[in-house]
């Protein structure tokens, strides 16, 4: 006879220790693959000069009228990223349609667009950056190109998100009425996914804004051209009023772009 009293282990809590396990697993495999060395002798007063420089900032360096500084290092920040998702926002119109489940009845052309888009997901805008250094030189213009590429994959991927959840009954009242696929395409597909087109660009925008802080770092333009160079003179008080400004701009454009995507969704 059984034992009313005990109760055999359902199954939510094996999946439960199952998924638990898994994750020590990766852990434990994660922590093992990082040799650690100790920490050098040096930290402590090189910990103690980085926060003494940026706790007290370089203020001469926010603006100087005869050469580089701050404020000018920031808007070339903020063109690039301006730049770069404009572009990529208008690009990655056609391959979010391409991607689309619901714009082509053949699976192997969605397939493709698919395929695409990840594929050009795949180099971070770093890698792109290097390339396009070494075709266009250490210029602003090879941070607009390499943010303008990799921002492709992903715009495009969410754009056709956004065009496969849209409501298909316009579509078929226009299609039942006799009009063409490109009247469809305006007049039905357009207004419906072009709030979420602008909203997914807003904030891709955001992203580029950080990403064109680090490019510069390797010879793309913006601010960190002179970021790299605080850095290896170790000019901690340039660095803690180049890392302020980063601080300052990126908290604005995140309240203006939050605000603007709520009003669109």
């Amino acid at each position: 006879m059984t034992n009313p009293s005990v109760k055999a282990p359902s199954g939510g809590r094996l999946r439960f220790w199952l998924v638990a396990l898994i994750i020590l697993a990766i852990y434990i495999w994660s922590f093992n693959g990082i040799q650690f060395e100790g920490i050098k002798e040096t930290a402590g007063q090189i910990s103690k000069s980085i926060l003494k420089g940026l706790f007290h900032p370089d203020w001469s360096y926010v603006y100087i009228p005869e050469g580089e500084d701050l404020l000018r290092g920031l808007l070339d920040t903020l063109a690039i990223s301006v730049l770069g998702t404009f572009i990529s926002a208008i690009i990655c119109v056609p391959f979010a349609f391409w991607a689309a489940n619901n714009m082509s009845k053949y699976r192997a052309v969605t397939a493709s667009g698919k395929f695409v888009l990840s594929l050009i997901r795949t180099f971070p805008e770093i890698v792109m950056a290097i390339l396009f250094i070494k075709a266009v030189g250490p210029t602003p213009f090879a941070g607009v190109l390499a943010l303008g590429l990799h921002s492709i994959g992903m715009l495009g991927k969410l754009f056709s998100e956004a065009v496969e959840n849209m409501d298909l009954g316009p579509t078929e009242a226009l299609t039942a009425c006799g009009a063409n696929r490109l009247q469809v395409l305006w007049f039905a597909v357009i207004p419906q996914v072009l709030p979420e087109f602008f909203s997914f660009s807003l904030y891709r925008f955001e992203i580029n804004v950080r990403s064109a802080a680090i490019l510069g770092m390797i010879g793309a333009g913006g601010i960190g051209t002179p970021l790299i160079f605080a850095l290896e003179a170790r000019g901690w008080s340039r660095v803690g009023i180049i890392l302020l400004g980063i601080i300052v701009m990126v908290t604005i454009i995140d309240m203006i772009s939050t605000s603007i995507r709520k009003r669109l969704v």
